[in-house]
C-alpha cells in the first residue's frame, strides 16, 4: 500500500460512498444514502472523513473516482471532484470502471456483474477474478445477458461498489491502467433538440 492515505469516491449509484485508505492498513468509510445532492455535500463529507482520521486535504496521496456505467449526474460529480482534488494537490488520479469495482468485493472468480439498467436492459460484464479485466462493459437485453453466465460463475447484480475494496486496490493499482473517464454504455436520455433551435441570425 502507498504511504500516503488514498481516497475513494463513489457517486454512480444512488448513495454518496467515500473511503480512506490509510497507510497502516485501516480503511474509515462513510456511506450515506442519497438519489440526489451529492455535489451539495460531497466536499464536506470528504472534510469530515479526513478530519475524524486527523488528517485534512494536504495529507490525501491519491484519489479513486468510479467511472460508470451510472448515473450521468452522479458519474459527472464524482470525476469532478476527483480531477480537481488531484489539480489542485497535484496526486495521481485514477478512474476505476463501476462493474470492476463493483467485483472486487468477490471472493473468488470468475464472477458476472449485472445491473438493471432498466428498459429490460443490463449493464454486463464477466471478470476472471476480482481485479482482474474483463473484456468490457456491454448493456444487453436482461435476457441475453443471463444466458451468457456460465451456471458455475457467480453473479452480482449490487449497484453497490465495496468503497473499501475499492480504496485498498487503488492504492496500489497502476495509474496509467485506470485513467479518470466516464465510461459511458448507453447514450444519455436527453438529447438536443435540433428542430427547435433557433436560427442565428447573420450579419
Amino acid at each position: 500500500m502507498t504511504q500516503t492515505p488514498t481516497l475513494a469516491i463513489d457517486t454512480a449509484a444512488p448513495r454518496l460512498q467515500l473511503a480512506l485508505a490509510l497507510p497502516d492498513g485501516r480503511v474509515d468509510v462513510l456511506v450515506e444514502d442519497i438519489a440526489r445532492g451529492h455535489a451539495e455535500i460531497l466536499f464536506e463529507r470528504i472534510a469530515a472523513l479526513l478530519a475524524r482520521n486527523g488528517l485534512d486535504y494536504a495529507a490525501i496521496g491519491r484519489v479513486a473516482v468510479t467511472t460508470g456505467p451510472g448515473s450521468f449526474t452522479g458519474l459527472r460529480i464524482g470525476l469532478s471532484a476527483a480531477r480537481g482534488l488531484g489539480l489542485a494537490r497535484n496526486v495521481p488520479v485514477l478512474g476505476v470502471p463501476s462493474l470492476f469495482a463493483i467485483a472486487l468485493s468477490a471472493k473468488a472468480g470468475p464472477v458476472a456483474v449485472l445491473l438493471d439498467a432498466r428498459r429490460d436492459e443490463a449493464y454486463f460484464e464477466i471478470f476472471p477474478g476480482p481485479g482482474i479485466r474483463g473484456d468490457g462493459p456491454r448493456l444487453l437485453p436482461m435476457v441475453a445477458a443471463r444466458s451468457e453466465i456460465p451456471e458455475d460463475v457467480a453473479i452480482i447484480t449490487s449497484p453497490f461498489v465495496d468503497i473499501a475494496a475499492l480504496a485498498r486496490f487503488a492504492a496500489d493499482a497502476n495509474q496509467a491502467d485506470f485513467p479518470p473517464r466516464a465510461t459511458y454504455v448507453r447514450d444519455a436520455d436527453a438529447k438536443p433538440q435540433d428542430a427547435a433551435r433557433i436560427p442565428r441570425r447573420l450579419p
